[in-house]
């Protein structure tokens, strides 16, 4: 079969973890298994232990992960939540040429929200490329946050080959925000891998129920909705626990709550969990809140 040549390109990537990174790092992966040239497009990082200390260990330039995953982290200058600023002309000369040098066929932008990819998409039509866009979110339609993308949407994916969502009711959202034909949009659910999440009830707490929350703790992920449930629950069911992994801006607020609320005994952080222990987090509770 035809072996091809793909640029994935998003804002967000590792050193951030969450489920878009993983997304791409495992597509990326298991397209490389096929037979297939993959590269990532990204921007540079500072790496939050040691970015202080000397700024040589920023993440910058070409970069290999394990592998012989290449990628690009290119020096555009950030916004907010790790996301470009954007432009739709200063980072046109550094894509085109990887996409030359690189040889790109395909290019691969992946969420909503990543002004690289939005981009992305664009200069691909340019240049004659053709271009694939993945949506991993929900978005509304009443909020201010949500118009502006919107309408950003509806230029950038005029020009798309074909969109991938990752459920039929994110299809349905899409279609709405973007009015692109839905021809062309297919619906991949993200793949679980069942032998590496398998239930291990001798983990659990046998006096008490404990309710696993593993997420990047930031606003789109309702932290907000969590600080203000767990102490009603706390107070109305005294055998629940909460078990918290992950890491974020919106870690403060738990941390505050749990203080005033004095749910120190009910309540433990387990900071950032790496991929390979999410499945040793979750069997310890018999329940998981998203």
């Amino acid at each position: 079969s035809r072996r091809h040549r793909i640029a994935m390109v998003c804002d967000f990537f590792y050193p951030r973890l969450g489920g878009v990174e993983m997304h791409i790092w495992s597509l990326a992966y298991h397209l490389m298994r096929l037979g297939h040239k993959v590269v990532v497009i990204t921007h540079a990082y500072k790496c939050p232990a040691t970015s202080s200390i000397d700024h040589k260990f920023k993440r910058a330039g070409t970069r290999y992960l394990p592998g012989g995953l290449k990628v690009y982290y290119c020096p555009f200058l950030q916004m907010v939540d790790e996301d470009c600023l954007p432009t739709f002309t200063i980072s046109f000369p550094l894509l085109r040429w990887i996409f030359i040098r690189e040889g790109i066929e395909i290019v691969h932008a992946h969420q909503a929200t990543s002004t690289l990819a939005n981009e992305a998409v664009v200069y691909a039509a340019e240049l004659g490329l053709a271009s694939v866009y993945t949506d991993h979110s929900l978005f509304g339609f009443d909020d201010i946050a949500s118009i502006i993308l919107n309408r950003v949407m509806k230029v950038t994916m005029s020009t798309v080959s074909a969109a991938i969502c990752v459920s039929h009711t994110c299809r349905d959202n899409f279609i709405l925000r973007t009015k692109i034909m839905p021809s062309i949009v297919h619906v991949i659910p993200n793949a679980v891998d069942p032998s590496k999440f398998t239930p291990d009830p001798s983990k659990r707490d046998k006096e008490r129920i404990t309710v696993v929350v593993v997420s990047r703790l930031v606003y789109r992920k309702g932290v907000d909705l969590l600080v203000g449930i767990i102490p009603p629950i706390c107070k109305a069911f005294p055998e629940i626990d909460f078990l918290i992994g992950g890491d974020g801006n919106k870690k403060l607020s738990l941390e505050e709550m749990v203080e005033r609320e004095r749910l120190q005994e009910r309540v433990t952080f387990l900071g950032s969990v790496p991929h390979g222990s999410v499945r040793d987090v979750l069997v310890r509770g018999q329940g998981f809140l998203n």
